[in-house]
């Protein structure tokens, strides 16, 4: 027995077990790690898939209902809200439609069970790296359609694993192609479209069973943010993402490099009414009204307003043109309002650019008046019994502590008060206010449709009152249409989809109301045509048309505003900077008589517009005003002789109404 070993020593027993053979360690640890794999799956559905959504509801679509905003003559200015299209069939979309999809959002969709590990561990890896900044998922078209049908878009961890249980259960439950359609059908393409037919009619006109490459490939790279990459918000960022949606279908060999290239030669053409974006601060002033007049919507509703798209489109073209033209001046914003005699917003435009700021200074901003406030004075003083020639003197003056100052920083001596609005002279109407009572000049400009407060010292007279360009509009209106209120609004009528009317402006309107009499309107109408012809606004004169109207420039040059009209129709523009900083000697009679005088240009000859209504009536015999004479011996002088032109539109048309 001495030779015998013992285990210690390195000898193996006859009954000691041998040492596994690779074939059954491999077989071992795969039993080890499902079971521990179980063990998780188990805990993992316990943990995620305690709170689920009910899935019974897959094909339940709840949204918020649209809205459609036509103009005046029934032209679609803009869509607000969800659009939705009946469901369309795979087999009748063309074959890169649903490739394009593919190509770009989940090349493996034919092959994974509805989660791609591949790909969630590359995002993983991604966000891990990333200190900020949005999260990369990593999911394929079956977790979207999950996300879209059940989930939010808040992206958690436990978000993102109830997205791959529910993408597992949709990839059970259904075959790739009924996915893929679902899918097709319910996604979010930006502007308020949902599915690929909305997207279709909402982008392009057309129905999604004629969309060509580049539109699939358009739409397919939106997926990715679809206000990011907007065909109307960010053109060229849109276009280059289609070319790598694109490329990428040449890599797949989903097409052809000659497809490819086909499809770059044909281009793409958005719908002109997203194209073009018009009136899209006009739209968000009245999507804010429909619901106090008719409550929260609940079924798709058609709201036919004032504007006119062809007189809005010049609006926003003078604006931009204008803007562009002063802006070494430190001009930045500007805003035009136009309405009718009725108050009927006929163009509106809050800004330069509505992608850049959604701002809206037609109605929000409220900024002084300057001189274009003055002629509330001199109607009070009309009122009061004075008289276009009625003589004043133009000469310092102080009231209390305030001495106010002419622009210019001459006096003129003896004149008339036609000479001395036209020339928009400060001491003038300083004095006048503080004679007539600046509490009755306040009233008189309530009486016409300022709404904002007034304050009553002295400066109210040179505009130190701040206001917004639809008062302003509205508030000339009565010089324009006969001296009748005319409080500007922009919605005609609400209906349903089926035809049903939920509000009409004209059940129940309230009979006119007479705010300015007679001779008042008929001596402010001749002094503010001499504003046009001789005075401080003689760059908004358009040939062949009864106009008038008042500049108004603040201190230190902050705002500028010309507020003209003819017979029937108003226009106010500003101009100036959102922070309310300076600009370089900016006058109303600059760059906003221009807007206006660009606008008018091209919007007149479309209006139907007669002199404007009042006449005229004779007053006493002019005093001595050397100053007058002399400014319009020079008008006269500057203008040249012209043969006895033609019948004006305004004559032609003059038994026919004024708005």
């Amino acid at each position: 027995m001495a030779n015998a070993q013992s285990p210690r020593q390195g000898g193996r027993g006859p009954g000691a077990p041998r040492g596994r053979s690779l074939f059954q360690a491999i077989i071992y640890w795969t039993l080890v790690l499902g079971v521990w794999g179980l063990i998780f799956l188990v805990a993992f559905f316990a943990v995620f898939a305690v709170d689920l959504p009910d899935t019974s509801k897959l094909y339940d679509v709840k949204r918020q209902p649209s809205v459609s905003y036509l103009d005046r003559s029934g032209a679609l200015v803009a869509v607000r809200g969800s659009q939705y299209a009946p469901p369309v069939d795979l087999d009748r979309l063309p074959p890169h439609v649903p490739k394009a999809f593919i190509a770009i959002e989940d090349r493996w969709y034919y092959w994974h069970v509805g989660f791609n590990p591949w790909g969630i561990l590359r995002s993983q890896i991604y966000n891990l790296r990333r200190e900020s900044g949005p999260l990369r998922g990593g999911s394929t078209i079956t977790q979207q359609l999950a996300r879209n049908l059940f989930l939010t878009p808040n992206q958690t961890y436990r978000r993102k694993a109830q997205e791959l249980i529910l993408a597992v259960w949709l990839e059970a439950r259904f075959s790739k192609k009924q996915i893929l359609e679902l899918y097709l059908n319910r996604v979010y393409f930006g502007a308020g479209a949902y599915g690929i037919e909305a997207a279709s009619q909402r982008y392009f006109g057309r129905p999604a069973s004629q969309l060509t490459l580049g539109e699939s490939a358009l739409l397919a790279g939106m997926m990715k943010g679809p206000s990011r990459y907007s065909p109307v918000a960010a053109t060229d960022r849109a276009a280059r993402r289609a070319t790598i949606v694109l490329d990428e279908m040449v890599r797949l060999r989903a097409i052809t490099p000659a497809e490819r290239d086909e499809a770059f030669k044909n281009k793409v053409r958005v719908n002109p009414v997203l194209a073009n974006q018009r009136a899209q601060y006009f739209t968000d002033w009245v999507d804010d009204q429909v619901r106090n007049l008719v409550g929260e919507p609940t079924e798709d509703l058609v709201v036919e307003t004032t504007l006119d798209l062809p007189l809005q489109a010049s609006a926003e073209q003078a604006v931009q043109r204008g803007v562009a033209a002063a802006k070494s001046q430190g001009v930045q914003q500007a805003a035009l309002v136009s309405i009718d005699g009725e108050g009927r917003i006929r163009a509106y435009v809050g800004g330069t650019n509505y992608l850049q700021s959604q701002f809206d200074r037609a109605t929000m901003a409220r900024r002084q008046a300057g001189s274009s406030f003055k002629p509330f004075v001199y109607l009070t003083a009309m009122e009061a019994g004075r008289t276009p020639n009625t003589p004043v003197v133009d000469e310092p003056v102080s009231i209390g502590t305030w001495q106010p100052r002419n622009y210019t920083g001459q006096y003129l001596g003896s004149i008339t008060l036609q000479t001395a609005l036209a020339q928009s002279v400060n001491t003038v109407a300083a004095r006048l206010a503080n004679e007539v009572g600046t509490s009755n000049v306040a009233a008189t400009a309530r009486r016409l449709g300022i709404t904002s407060p007034i304050q009553l010292d002295p400066s109210m007279a040179l505009g130190a009152v701040e206001v917004s360009p639809l008062e302003m509009a509205q508030a000339f209106a009565p010089f324009a249409n006969g001296g009748f209120l005319a409080k500007g609004y922009g919605i005609e009528r609400i209906r349903t989809a089926t035809g049903r009317v939920l509000y009409d402006h004209g059940v129940d309107r309230p009979e006119k109301r007479a705010v300015i009499g007679s001779p008042g309107l008929q001596y402010m109408n001749q002094m503010m045509r001499q504003t046009i012809a001789s005075g401080t606004g003689t760059r908004a004169r358009v040939a062949g048309f009864d106009i008038a109207g008042k500049t108004g420039t603040t201190s230190d040059y902050r705002d500028a505003w010309f507020v003209g009209y003819t017979g029937g129709f108003v226009t106010a523009v500003w101009v100036g900077k959102d922070d309310n900083k300076p600009m370089k000697r900016v006058t109303g009679g600059g760059a906003p008589a221009g807007i206006w005088h660009d606008f008018m240009t091209a919007a007149l000859p479309r209006l139907k517009v007669q002199p404007i209504p009042g006449g005229v009536i004779a007053s006493e015999p002019k005093g001595p005003d050397p100053i007058g004479d002399i400014i319009d011996g020079v008008t006269d002088f500057l203008t040249p002789e012209r043969d006895e032109p033609p019948p004006s539109e305004f004559e032609r048309k003059a038994e026919e109404p004024p708005y």
